[in-house]
């Protein structure tokens, strides 16, 4: 099956090689002798990670969000059987005020 982006069908495609490309495709791409000895060089030396005391404070918090669970169990089957037998209720001034406070984190 062919998916047709922005009206670019198969037959479309420039898939002709410039004469650049020819001549470098008959090349030899292996790298100099300096460009091996840099690149073991540096795979030698190992990389090098420092991280910033805001990340280390956001991964802490995010190992820390990892042990609640996604969904509290208890709430979800008291507001279901509230719904069920017709007590659960809503607050319509809480339910607006949140509209807003939502309204204003994206908007401003």
């Amino acid at each position: 099956m062919s998916v047709d982006l922005n009206g670019i069908g198969p037959g479309q495609v420039n898939n002709q090689r410039t004469t650049a490309d020819k001549s470098s495709g008959t090349q030899n791409t292996r790298p100099s002798a300096g460009e091996q000895a840099k690149t073991q060089s540096q795979s030698a030396r190992g990389d090098n990670v420092s991280l910033s005391n805001q990340a280390k404070n956001l991964k802490q918090l995010e190992q820390k969000l990892g042990d609640y669970p996604e969904m509290d169990d208890d709430r979800i089957e008291q507001i279901r059987s509230a719904l069920a037998n017709g007590t659960y209720k809503v607050d319509a001034e809480k339910v607006a005020q949140k509209m807003l406070d939502m309204d204003q984190s994206i908007f401003g």
